[in-house]
């Protein structure tokens, strides 16, 4: 019955005192429940004991009788070490309890410190190279392991087994390709215009001006059709996943999606990339109308071509090869800026910032694939002769 009421007064009652087990050592006993919200001590109290004779040179603790403890503990015992060692007394940490020894130890002024980054020179040479490699290294190991998670995706969507919201394709659909008119529209058209001016200036040195459609023609259907689109697309559809992606990414939305059993990848990437190889061909196919009706308006108005005569002359110059070839380029496009506008909406970090080089890092990598993918198709075409 007395072991009882010792421990309610233990837990209820604070309690705070000093003694000299030596000359020059201070003991501070610690008792009672020390939490926010009841009345504390203050640790200046320690102050007369530092000041007597003889000085006291060190300072220990006896919590032997302590009690539920909170903040209001780690804050007096902060305080108190403070004042000690301001008084030049070394102080003993070892009679606390081991979870007060951490914190205090985490709160120190020696542990902040040590966090931070001190001014010095740039490392060596071969250090920044070998962390650029392993860097590039580690960049090429995510790029595969999504474009191999992306390929599963695909199949399983093909045995109709993916899981994902139709009305978020649809939408996508709706954004990368209705959309998008107006700015491909602007584009093809002065893009079409310019290959017609600069054709025109060395074919006027021939009289063969007529051959300015077969230019224009061939150019916007065969290649640059697809290769405008595909950079607007970049610019435009692929900047706006990575920022869609990256934002949730922030907001721990696609966390979540894990946590509730759904892949990412399947649940979000799939049908951005679906949208986008469905509407690229579409788009390039205006793309081309609008490049050869911007040479058309150059032939007619500053070449003095008929209409009739240009219509013919872009359909004798054009065939099938031209235009199955211009569609490949544009669904490889497809393809590549929403695996690249995705890739680095799933690869942001969670701060603001990091969505803006998200979006950033989507355009130019979108960009520099489309180039690459330009070179490679050109190259197959021209080695198989077609």
């Amino acid at each position: 019955m007395d072991q009882e009421t010792h421990g309610e007064t233990k837990s209820a009652t604070v309690g705070l005192s000093f003694s000299r087990p030596a000359p020059d050592t201070l003991l501070v006993t610690i008792t009672g429940s020390w939490q926010v919200g009841g009345k504390l001590p203050l640790a200046e109290e320690v102050q007369q004991h530092l000041a007597s004779q003889p000085p006291i040179t060190r300072a220990g603790f006896d919590t032997t009788e302590l009690g539920p403890w909170d903040s209001g503990l780690l804050v007096f015992l902060m305080r108190l070490s403070d004042i000690c060692r301001k008084a030049g007394a070394d102080v003993d940490l070892a009679g606390l309890p081991p979870g007060i020894r951490k914190l205090m130890d985490l709160a120190s002024p020696e542990n902040q410190r040590s966090g931070v980054t001190r001014g010095g020179g740039r490392p060596a040479f071969l250090v920044r190279v070998a962390d650029a490699a392993l860097h590039q290294v580690k960049g090429v190991k995510e790029v595969l392991a999504f474009i191999g998670e992306v390929t599963l995706v695909f199949l399983k969507m093909l045995r109709g087994r993916a899981v994902f919201r139709r009305l978020d394709l649809i939408t996508t659909i709706q954004e990368t390709g209705a959309q998008a008119l107006p700015i491909v529209s602007l584009i093809s058209l002065l893009v079409g215009m310019i290959l017609a001016f600069v054709a025109a200036i060395q074919l006027k040195l021939f009289g063969a001006q007529i051959y300015v459609a077969d230019v224009v023609g061939i150019g916007m259907v065969r290649v640059m059709g697809a290769i405008m689109t595909g950079i607007i697309m970049s610019g435009r559809t692929g900047a706006a996943f990575a920022a869609q992606l990256g934002t949730m990414q922030v907001n721990e939305e696609i966390d979540a999606l894990e946590t509730l059993g759904f892949s990412p990848v399947e649940f979000l990437v799939l049908p951005r990339m679906l949208a986008l190889m469905l509407m690229m061909p579409l788009l390039c196919v205006y793309s081309d109308l609008m490049g050869v009706l911007g040479g058309m308006i150059v032939g007619v108005g500053m070449l003095d071509l008929g209409v009739v005569e240009y219509v013919n002359q872009s359909r004798s110059s054009l065939n099938l090869t031209h235009f199955l070839i211009g569609l490949f380029h544009s669904f490889v496009f497809g393809i590549l800026v929403a695996v690249a506008g995705c890739l680095r909406g799933i690869q942001c970090e969670r701060s603001a910032s990091a969505v803006g080089y998200a979006a950033t890092s989507a355009v130019v990598t979108g960009i520099v694939c489309i180039v690459v993918a330009t070179a490679v198709i050109t190259l197959s075409c021209q080695v198989l002769g077609i």
